[in-house]
């Protein structure tokens, strides 16, 4: 076995992995110093406030669009590669892609967010656990039954999923923290301007088509990693993940949120998706999978249990892939 190299990507990547899962979101270390996603979205916020303005025409706001995703992005691959060309050049250095890598992903917090779910509809009934939810989707909370939070939980941790773990790695693998930097600036904007309201449908457009267009690869790949994390998770069920995404991925009004979110709706025996409401008013969306639609708390659980598998053997391959590289065989 050749020693390992610290400046490898892959065992960076999965350094940076340890760290996400065993630290999350540091609230102790952001307590005191902004979020790099936070500063994205300082950005996003300046340059949104300068160029879309309601007095411009809507042309005028799509070409300013354009342009906010091209210097906003740019500018964040920019920053990756000089951060990695200082990483690269120690021992220490390596450590600090690392953290960063651990600080962009999003595993811990996403498991917390969702758990802290299904734990407020337990406790303190439906009006908790619309509180909870409205921290991880933009629906009106107002309009969601027991059923539909728990729904709109799994469904955004299918989601989540592809936005925050696999897009972040599979960009990282493709072109080291520029790609992870761009895909993380790409991805704050879509959340913050890429809806489809009268103030962002026009300024908005360039962010929720190269969003669209970054996680074309990685939405796929997190269905099928939730198809073969069924194999392991208990009463999931591998073959109905994988059948459900392959019949139902392309029904969501999203070209890429419907392909976790039906491997989830299959693995687990639910329908998800269907008729929503949000700010901007309601999507009448078919339903993904073909199973009840009266999701409960226990659902969550055993969707968060899918998860944890889902991520672990997203890790192992990363793993594996790194061994593969490093050991010799004998002979």
């Amino acid at each position: 076995m050749t020693p390992p190299n610290l400046n490898d990507p892959l065992l960076l990547l999965l350094l940076g992995l340890a760290i996400d899962a065993a630290f999350g979101d540091m609230p102790a270390v952001f307590r005191y110093l902004p979020h790099p996603v936070v500063l994205a979205g300082r950005a996003v916020t300046f340059f949104e406030r300068k160029l879309n303005r309601p007095q411009r025409t809507e042309r005028a706001r799509r070409e300013r669009g354009v342009v906010t995703v091209v210097l906003l992005v740019g500018g964040a691959a920019a920053l990756g590669w000089a951060v990695q060309w200082v990483c690269r050049r120690s021992a220490l250095g390596a450590l600090a892609e690392a953290l960063a890598i651990g600080i962009l992903l999003a595993q811990r917090s996403l498991f917390q967010h969702v758990a802290a779910v299904a734990i407020a509809l337990r406790q303190g009934g439906l009006p908790a656990g619309r509180e909870a939810v409205s921290q991880i989707v933009g629906r009106d909370p107002a309009r969601l039954d027991r059923h539909g939070v728990a729904r709109a939980a799994i469904e955004s941790l299918a989601e989540n999923f592809s936005d925050g773990v696999v897009a972040p790695v599979f960009w990282y693998l493709i072109a080291g923290l520029p790609g992870l930097f761009a895909y993380k600036m790409a991805n704050t904007l879509d959340s913050m301007i890429g809806h489809r309201s009268e103030r962002y449908r026009a300024f908005g457009w360039a962010a929720a088509r190269f969003d669209d267009l970054a996680n074309l690869v990685p939405a796929p790949l997190s269905g099928l990693l939730l198809s073969c994390a069924a194999l392991f998770a208990g009463d999931a069920r591998p073959g109905q993940a994988l059948a459900t995404m392959l019949r139902d991925g392309r029904k969501h009004r999203s070209p890429n949120a419907g392909w976790p979110e039906a491997a989830m709706a299959g693995a687990l025996g639910l329908a998800l998706a269907g008729p929503r409401h949000y700010a901007e008013g309601a999507v009448n969306d078919p339903w993904i999978g073909a199973g009840t639609a009266r999701a409960i708390p226990a659902d969550i659980a055993r969707a968060l249990g899918l998860y944890r598998v889902a991520c672990l053997l997203l890790a192992g391959m990363i793993f594996g892939v790194w061994l593969a590289r490093h050991v010799t065989l004998p002979g």
